[in-house]
């Protein structure tokens, strides 16, 4: 029994494009866990979801015109960060309503362009979910170099984004500029869109992105080991993901996302009946 377990376990990964699969979802985890740990600790999974998804109409134009797909994206999310701190600096508007204006924005109009491609569909599906079962040496490749930048600015902005995420206060007081570790905060969550999103989908990249570290914020207090467990969590998703795929059949991106959610809610549900009585847990 153990033994036939095991090797429906380790079936898929005897595929060498299943293995690359398991490195990038790897990488990506831990780009996601590095910057979605200050995602959730400063409450901003909405931007986050609109930054993933304002990519769309960058990347529709730049496929379209033979251009640099990661440019494209890199442009776009730009415009999605811009026009949030613009609206957002109005009396009169939240800054939710700017971050919702512009996400369905921006989606719209990345609609709009590709559906005057000749392949909508497919080139929709891409976009959403990725092709982590082509990725590629080269993809690789570019998912270690967004993991080297964005644990360089990690550490080195450490101190500011702790200040940031718990008390602007005495951030500006301490001298530490709230406002420019906002602004390197966002550019932390572009990187991490826009250098993974080409491989595994806008869905899977925001999927990393908000549900390992929410599912580890609630049994962990330092940041540190929130960022670890996150990656570790994610990690893990993207196996079973792709074991569940190989053998059910399902879209991979898709899988590994709706796994790692899984994980949050099972984590939840841990961390509410640790929080109950004993008898009231029977």
């Amino acid at each position: 029994m153990y033994r036939l377990v095991l090797q429906w376990l380790l079936v898929p990964f005897e595929v060498s494009f299943v293995r690359r699969a398991l490195f990038a979802g790897v990488l990506v985890s831990f780009v996601c866990a590095l910057v979605g740990t200050w995602v959730v600790l400063r409450g901003m999974a909405f931007l986050g979801d609109a930054v993933s998804h304002g990519v769309l109409p960058g990347v529709a134009l730049a496929s379209m015109t033979g251009q640099s797909v990661l440019l494209g994206a890199a442009l776009s999310a730009g415009v999605v960060v811009a026009g949030v701190a613009l609206i957002g600096r109005s009396r009169q508007l939240s800054r939710d309503t700017a971050i919702g204006l512009l996400f369905v924005g921006m989606l719209s109009v990345g609609v709009i362009v590709v559906s005057h491609s000749d392949s909508f569909a497919v080139d929709l599906t891409a976009f959403l979910f990725g092709d982590v079962l082509a990725v590629g040496p080269a993809d690789l490749a570019q998912l270690a170099v967004a993991l080297g930048i964005a644990g360089l600015v990690a550490l080195l902005g450490h101190r500011a984004f702790v200040a940031l995420a718990f008390d602007p206060r005495t951030a500006r007081t301490l001298g530490l500029h709230p406002a420019a570790a906002h602004a390197v905060l966002l550019a932390l969550v572009t990187l991490a869109i826009v250098a993974s999103f080409r491989v595994v989908g806008t869905l899977l990249v925001f999927g990393l992105l908000i549900a390992p570290p929410a599912a580890v914020v609630l049994w962990a207090r330092r940041i540190g080991t929130i960022m670890l467990g996150a990656a570790a969590v994610g990690s893990v998703a993207t196996a079973v993901g792709l074991v569940v795929s190989w053998h059910a059949g399902t879209a991979a991106g898709a899988t590994i996302a709706a796994v790692a959610v899984g994980f949050f809610f099972a984590s939840a549900l841990a961390s509410h009946l640790r929080g109950l009585p004993v008898g009231a847990r029977a």
